[in-house]
């Protein structure tokens, strides 16, 4: 066993047995490097990343890689999803010298962390085209001690880059046009047929859906609603959806959402769900509801820790195959259900004897089926429900894809954020819970008492946070405190952003670091609004500060807010379809927000059916708090200041609809505050 086997994370621990002599990302490696004069080799990956397992079989678990990589380098293993920042880093310097990227990352660099070689996936020996590690390993070794000069020339080239990069000055603010331009080049790659935008493969990122729906109740566009809700119900056809056990897998490798990359993810999980539930607050269509039910239902049997936080992710494999564990022959389904239900059952998910896709490489007839839906005409049928039941119970005696079980605190706050919308909109005390129980758990067991740490296994909480953390899980406090008005989730919000100003802000160009003041200070300090897989921390930080601005009134979070924008307005108005979410953002503060303050007794019926009237209607652009009257608490004047002067009219419900703190008449008349709210 090498030194990852006292690691915490489950991508490292299954490196630990490898030849290869790894160091986790540390202090006791660089100085190790420097003592030998030897260049790192920097490997990144996730536990549930399907190539990085291939290279680790192919290459890493190889005696003679491992005496290449021995005898020449340091080698150090990095879990992406526990050190952010350092991936972000090592892959824009990929991007810029290979024109792409991706997992697992290969870098080669100085022992100041200085980078001169990057790649991604490597065979053990060249094959076709790309060269392997037994031609790359010792060309890179003699170049080290021959050409140590032309190594250091590039070092200071990618080091200027990497300045230039994360240095940009602040640009103009956003207008409404690149609100449009993001909108019109998602109309011009919609894929009318099957949904999603441009080529496959097809990844569902789902906060561009909710900029689309946004975008309709904004601008009153059918069209951007019809893309978004056309795209969630071809995903949910598709075998991009687990149809046996529930959730979504990665992406699509075709445009049909039929044949997926297996893995599972939280986050995924959480922002699809957040998709699905919008789809279904403005059209009511069922099926979106009973998608997101389902996905929650995945992640309340299967990601969720006792503790109450949420697992990260479920690999592609197992027994060696990506998709095994998914996968059915019709004589497996027949043999389940009974050769009379099998025939409706197979003719409903597509299932054939010769199977329903074909050898990747070969083009081969596999015998094997990925369930699909043609249609969602056996929708409540009582009948499918049992069979799909049965399917899961056999399902869940095979050998099962490994669970990346570390608890990550920024995809918890985001799965927080998907419960508590939830809760509200499908009327599910259960996600309520869900919601509070994880909220708990990651402020009081990943923190040091006062900061957030990043990751918790097996009762040990480590690591520094990011970014992401602090902006994700203010965002779930803040949709927790909406859900259930408790002024603790606020309060917390609150603390959470001034922590995050303090330690991450950019006081020369504005915007947020990934990484703290406080922590491990690498080549540079990379910044980034780019909203990829998931939504970035500076356009989910954007999207907190605009809300806590209308909720506090404290106008210094809306002075931080359009500095962030402006210090990517650059790279925005270049790809405006990058940052979606960020421009949601600008959408929720200058498309007719309101403020709504009820103020009444929490114990009262009529205060009860006027909360609930107002939440059933789509609003996106509001922000609701709730007065209580009961027992005279004034924990919301606190922090919310502006609400001081907003009482009970005759001890009824009384509604407080305000546009920019300018409020409309106080009225307790239910009509009158809808009309208010949707003008």
């Amino acid at each position: 066993m090498n030194r990852l086997s006292n690691e915490q994370s489950p991508y490292l621990l299954q490196h630990a047995d490898n030849p290869v002599d790894w160091y986790p990302w540390g202090k006791e490696a660089f100085e190790k490097a420097k003592e030998l004069d030897r260049p790192i080799f920097l490997s990144i990956g996730y536990s549930t990343c399907h190539w990085c397992h291939v290279m680790e079989h192919e290459s890493f678990e190889d005696d003679s890689v491992a005496k290449l990589l021995n005898d020449s380098f340091i080698s150090i293993k990095v879990d992406r999803e526990e050190l952010p920042e350092i991936d972000h880093v090592y892959m824009s310097v990929c991007q810029a010298m290979t024109g792409g990227g991706g997992w697992p990352l290969t870098i080669v660099m100085t022992p100041e962390k200085e980078p001169f070689f990057a790649g991604t996936y490597f065979p053990k020996d060249k094959r076709g085209g790309r060269s392997g590690l037994f031609q790359i390993l010792p060309m890179i070794a003699d170049a080290w001690t021959s050409k140590r000069q032309d190594i250091m020339t590039s070092v200071g080239q990618v080091k200027n880059y990497l300045n230039q990069l994360n240095s940009k000055p602040a640009g103009n603010n956003f207008s409404t046009e690149l609100i449009t331009r993001a909108y019109d080049q998602f109309r011009n790659g919609f894929d009318e047929e099957y949904g999603g935008f441009f080529r496959a493969p097809k990844f569902p990122s789902p906060h561009n859906l909710i900029f689309l729906m946004r975008y309709y109740h904004s601008f009153d566009n059918k069209i951007a609603l019809d893309m978004a809700t056309k795209t969630l119900k071809q995903m949910r056809l598709g075998g991009i959806y687990d149809h046996i056990g529930f959730g979504f897998h990665r992406y699509s490798t075709d445009r049909h959402w039929f044949v997926p990359h297996f893995e599972k993810m939280l986050y995924d999980q959480a922002m699809i769900a957040m998709a699905y539930t919008e789809a279904y607050h403005i059209t009511g269509d069922e099926i979106f509801a009973q998608t997101a039910r389902e996905i929650f239902t995945y992640v309340l049997r299967d990601m969720t820790a006792s503790e109450g936080g949420f697992y990260s992710a479920e690999d592609a494999d197992s027994e060696g195959e990506e998709g095994k564990f998914y996968i059915w022959t019709e004589q497996e389904i027949t043999e389940v259900l009974g050769k009379d239900y099998s025939k409706e059952f197979n003719d409903i998910f597509s299932i054939t004897t010769s199977g329903n896709y074909r050898d990747e490489s070969s083009g081969k007839e596999t015998r094997l089926n990925i369930p699909h839906l043609k249609n969602y005409n056996a929708n409540g049928n009582n009948e499918l429900e049992s069979a799909r039941e049965k399917l899961f119970n056999v399902r869940e005696k095979r050998i099962h894809p490994l669970k990346d079980d570390k608890i990550l605190t920024d995809w918890n706050g985001l799965m927080i954020a998907a419960l508590a919308k939830a809760a509200i909109v499908l009327d599910e005390p259960v996600y309520l819970d869900a919601a509070e129980k994880a909220a708990e758990f990651v402020l009081h067991s990943i923190s040091d008492g006062e900061r957030l740490l990043k990751r918790y296994r097996n009762g040990v909480a480590a690591l520094d946070a990011h970014l992401d953390d602090y902006a994700f899980m203010a965002w779930g406090l803040l949709e927790l405190y909406e859900a259930t008005f408790a002024i603790k989730y606020l309060s917390q919000a609150l603390d959470l952003m001034n922590i995050m100003v303090e330690d991450f802000w950019d006081d020369k160009n504005g915007g947020f670091f990934l990484g703290s003041d406080q922590s491990e200070k690498l080549i540079v300090r990379s910044k980034t609004a780019y909203d990829g897989a998931i939504p970035s921390g500076n356009s989910v930080a954007v999207m907190n500060m605009v809300k806590l601005t209308r909720i506090t009134g404290n106008t210094n979070w809306a002075e931080l807010a359009e500095k962030t924008i402006r210090a990517f307005s650059e790279d925005v108005n270049r790809v405006p379809t990058g940052y979606t979410l960020m421009l949601t953002a600008f959408m929720f503060d200058t498309q007719n927000s309101k403020e709504i303050v009820i103020v009444g007794d929490s114990r009262d019926r009529n205060t009860k059916r006027f909360l609930h009237t107002i939440r059933a209607g789509y609003a996106p652009h509001k922000v609701l708090l709730f007065k209580d009257t009961a027992g005279n608490d004034n924990k919301l004047e606190q922090l919310a200041s502006w609400t001081s002067t907003q009482n009970s009219i005759n001890g009824k419900p009384t509604a407080y609809v305000c546009k920019n703190f300018a409020c409309n008449q106080p009225t307790s008349d239910l009509q009158t505050a809808l009309s208010f709210i949707n003008e």
